[in-house]
């Protein structure tokens, strides 16, 4: 698949079901990812890996922060929350480690990272792999940030989901006119 192919056949899935990606996939993928644009060369992004049990630890932590933000949430809400990350044999947690940089903003940092969540999801979809970037509340809180071995001061880019496409997701369609000018 060339480039453009997958730039523009990727789309999210409905829904990702096992296998997640092999260790040689996940390597590209990591790579792919570490070759996103970076202003200063600062490498600002971090793989957080969440699979197997992993996904249920990080389940109960994304129900204490829906706790902490809802008090009153009813218990079945809360056990959606848990079951967010089995919805993919892998999550990776795409995080900015921000630094002060005198020419390279934060928001450069993280748009960085974000790059880095982009490049990723289009080289799963280049080998044959399914991938979403989901985010929300849980992204922002300090003690998820804590439980994930980030800094307070990290940023959570995107919780990337990727396994195999169990249900395609549909193609958006893109109205390029509606967004452009000249200027």
């Amino acid at each position: 698949m060339d480039a453009i192919e997958a730039l523009m056949g990727r789309v999210s899935p409905a829904q990702l079901v096992e296998p997640g990606p092999d260790p040689a996939q996940l390597q590209i993928l990591l790579a792919a990812a570490a070759r996103a644009p970076d202003h200063g060369r600062m490498q600002p992004w971090r793989f957080v890996l969440v699979e197997g049990q992993a996904r249920v630890r990080l389940g109960e932590v994304m129900a204490q922060s829906l706790k902490r933000r809802e008090p009153d949430a009813p218990d079945g809400k809360l056990d959606a929350e848990r079951k967010k990350p089995l919805r993919a044999p892998l999550v990776v947690v795409v995080a900015a480690a921000l630094t002060e940089n005198p020419k390279v903003p934060e928001i450069e940092q993280v748009i960085a990272a974000g790059a880095a969540a982009q490049n990723m999801l289009v080289a799963a979809h280049a080998l044959g792999l399914g991938g979403f970037w989901r985010t929300g509340a849980t992204a922002y809180d300090p003690e998820v940030k804590r439980a994930l071995g980030l800094a307070e001061h990290d940023a959570i880019v995107g919780f990337i989901y990727l396994g195999n496409v169990g249900l395609a997701g549909k193609a958006v369609p893109t109205d390029t006119a509606a967004v452009t000018r000249r200027w």
